[in-house]
């Protein structure tokens, strides 16, 4: 088996990751968003709206 973040052979420490740092790297996608799945419900989609707008009148 290979690590899903640099294909490197995995570690039994740190299975499915060969390292702490493709583990950290993982959880990191995870937390940033960017394994979210995509959803058409339309509640949803307004709630995203509202958060990009909310986002767009920020300060940067």
């Amino acid at each position: 088996m290979s690590c899903p973040i640099c294909s490197k052979p995995t570690e039994a420490k740190y299975r499915p990751f060969c390292s702490k740092r493709c583990a950290d790297v993982d959880l990191a996608k995870w937390l940033g968003g960017a394994y979210a799945t995509p959803s058409n419900d339309p509640e949803d989609m307004e709630e995203a709206a509202l958060a990009s707008q909310e986002a767009q009148r920020k300060p940067h």
